[in-house]
């Protein structure tokens, strides 16, 4: 592996990653702080490693990860993200990604999930088993059962955004994305769309 695209809205977090990813002795590394920025660089270059972020401008890594699978692009993804790993770790591996490494790690676990994708091996944190209380079971039961569209519809819900702008963002219609959240609201058993934001914030979603 010679080239990595770091895909992060964050400056701050690409100039650390960039750190670590020139201590491997990576000599390409492109940048990307959106979506649309990322998939072009994919389409221009040959990338063989991507670092990506799951909540990003112009859309969501899911989507990415989701690209990167059907398309031509034989490149690795390992997600660097702040959203917990109980609820998307597992949906980032059966979407192909190599890694998934939280954000409130050390750097030193970004170096050894980067070492384990250049080998061939995935790197994954062992998540905890029966820990969670009776509701938080039964939520993450109902998280893992919506599709990725759900989920990221979900997300932009619960941090204020209006059907328009999600319909903008996601190339969606006005009435498709109400039709999403009136969805939501039958699959999460909320009382109505505004509790969905607390349903969000209680499983880390956002």
């Amino acid at each position: 592996m010679k080239s990595v695209l770091i895909v992060d809205d964050h400056p701050v977090v690409r100039a650390a990653v960039k750190i670590v990813l020139e201590k491997e002795g990576f000599k390409r590394i492109y940048e990307a702080a959106s979506v649309g920025e990322a998939l072009s660089i994919l389409r221009e270059h040959a990338v063989d490693l991507v670092i990506l972020d799951l909540v990003m401008p112009g859309g969501d890594g899911l989507d990415v990860l989701e690209r990167i699978k059907t398309s031509d692009w034989s490149c690795q993804v390992l997600v660097f993200s702040s959203l917990d790993p109980l609820f998307f770790q597992d949906r980032c591996m059966r979407a192909g990604a190599m890694a998934y490494v939280a954000k409130t790690n050390d750097l030193i676990q970004m170096q050894k999930a980067v070492q384990a994708v250049r080998t061939g091996y995935t790197y994954f944190a062992r998540l905890p088993a029966g820990s969670q209380n009776p509701l938080q079971r039964s939520e993450k039961q109902m998280i893992d059962k919506l599709s990725n569209r759900e989920l990221t519809i979900l997300q932009y819900l619960a941090r204020g955004m209006t059907n328009k702008a999600i319909g903008e963002l996601m190339h969606l219609s006005h009435k498709t994305v109400s039709t999403y959240k009136t969805r939501l609201v039958e699959k999460l058993g909320v009382n109505a769309a505004v509790h969905l934001r607390d349903f969000a914030k209680r499983n880390h979603l956002i």
